[in-house]
């Protein structure tokens, strides 16, 4: 396969008109096989792809396209993957980051935006679009007061659909619930995945902290906030399954630390955890390099991996290949095994991003929560 770009260069010196005519006719990036081309146009002293790919080096630089304010970069991405990048356009007097403006596709979270390269063999999973049939689950906001804290902290319910009193419902807290919501489609997955029985109906309790790099990182006191402050509030509210086996904890990143480190500290309490992408750092020489936000969390999975214990009796977990975490994350796999509890590892061509946490869901909620479709066919 001769690529699309190489066919432009070979037609000849370009001019304004050829370049013109080049990018109307393609869509871009262009995906030829594992090849994919970015383009950028304009005058400037340089561009380079700002990927978040771990291994590769961070910024590619650019081709310039000789007579012409044309930019090229080909990129050898393997089938399956998801990349998201910016451009980082040299002007000389100043350097811009910015979204690819040749690519509608783009993936959001809490710092802003990115553009989204999809690889050949990738689609964004149905089950995350809305359906129609679904029946949709409500959420309501709730206030409660935390001893763990001080004064009161705020959470959000999700409600399967067509929820009855007479029922009890399994439980599962999700650490950054609202950014769940917000970049990875939660409540539509949950809806979605309930009405094809993939998961049984669940009560979801979706929190956020206020400072969660203190927080999510092995804080005693959030730990205790689960334990001791929301869970008794939702048993007294919902109405819930009351045993280990039926209540879950969920995060991706800190979030992930935060779910290991309380169902570390209060064994028995959450039998299911499901941790995507967790910042498992932890050190067996030397200093620990990602600095002092880390420095908590080093210490406890430190701690953590020298007596496991049995914190939960199932834990999926998820990573990304293009994470700089996936060695930590594979590193948990045979210590977690080793416990005897019940573990299901899965990694993904992406990276740190919410887009993957919310393609993983599926797998992840399904083992955990097995529907009545499951119960059948499995």
């Amino acid at each position: 396969m001769r690529l699309a770009i190489l066919e432009f260069l070979a037609a000849g010196k370009p001019d304004a008109a050829l370049v013109d005519a080049f990018l109307d006719s393609h869509d871009f990036p262009i995906v030829e096989g594992q090849q994919i081309t970015f383009v950028w146009r304009g005058e400037a002293a340089g561009v380079s792809l700002q990927h978040w790919i771990f291994g590769l080096e961070s910024a590619l630089p650019f081709q310039r396209v000789e007579g012409t304010d044309l930019w090229y970069r080909v990129v050898e991405i393997p089938p399956s993957s998801r990349v998201e990048y910016k451009l980082l356009v040299d002007y000389g007097d100043r350097r811009e980051l910015i979204r690819d403006p040749r690519n509608a596709a783009l993936a959001h979270d809490p710092f802003g935006s990115n553009s989204v390269c999809a690889a050949e063999g990738y689609e964004r999973p149905e089950w995350t679009l809305h359906d129609a049939e679904a029946r949709p689950g409500t959420l309501e906001r709730r206030r409660l007061c935390s001893t763990a804290f001080g004064g009161r902290r705020e959470v959000t319910v999700y409600l399967p659909a067509r929820y009855r009193e007479g029922r009890r419902y399994p439980l599962l807290v999700v650490h950054d619930g609202t950014d769940y919501l917000r970049f990875s489609d939660l409540k539509t997955v949950l809806d979605n995945l309930i009405h094809r029985l993939e998961i049984p109906p669940l009560v979801v309790a979706l929190c956020d902290p206020r400072d969660r790099l203190i927080e999510y990182a092995d804080d005693e006191r959030q730990a205790r906030f689960l334990v001791q402050d929301l869970l008794p509030a939702l048993e007294e509210r919902y109405s819930l399954v009351g045993r280990a086996d039926a209540r879950g904890l969920m995060g991706a990143s800190f979030g992930g630390v935060a779910s290991l480190s309380a169902a570390w500290r209060h064994p028995g309490v959450f039998g299911r955890l499901l941790l995507q992408s967790g910042s498992f750092a932890f050190t067996d020489i030397g200093s620990n390099p990602r600095g002092p936000a880390f420095e908590p969390v080093v210490a406890f999975m430190n701690r953590f991996r020298a007596a496991p214990g049995r914190p939960a009796e199932q834990i999926f977990l998820s990573c990304g290949i293009y994470e700089s975490l996936i060695y930590e994350n594979r590193s948990l796999v045979p210590l977690l095994t080793a416990t005897g509890m019940d573990i299901r590892y899965v990694e993904a061509r992406d990276g740190h991003n919410w887009e993957n946490w919310r393609d993983r869901l599926r797998e992840g909620l399904s083992w955990l929560f097995p529907g009545p479709l499951w119960m059948v066919y499995e």
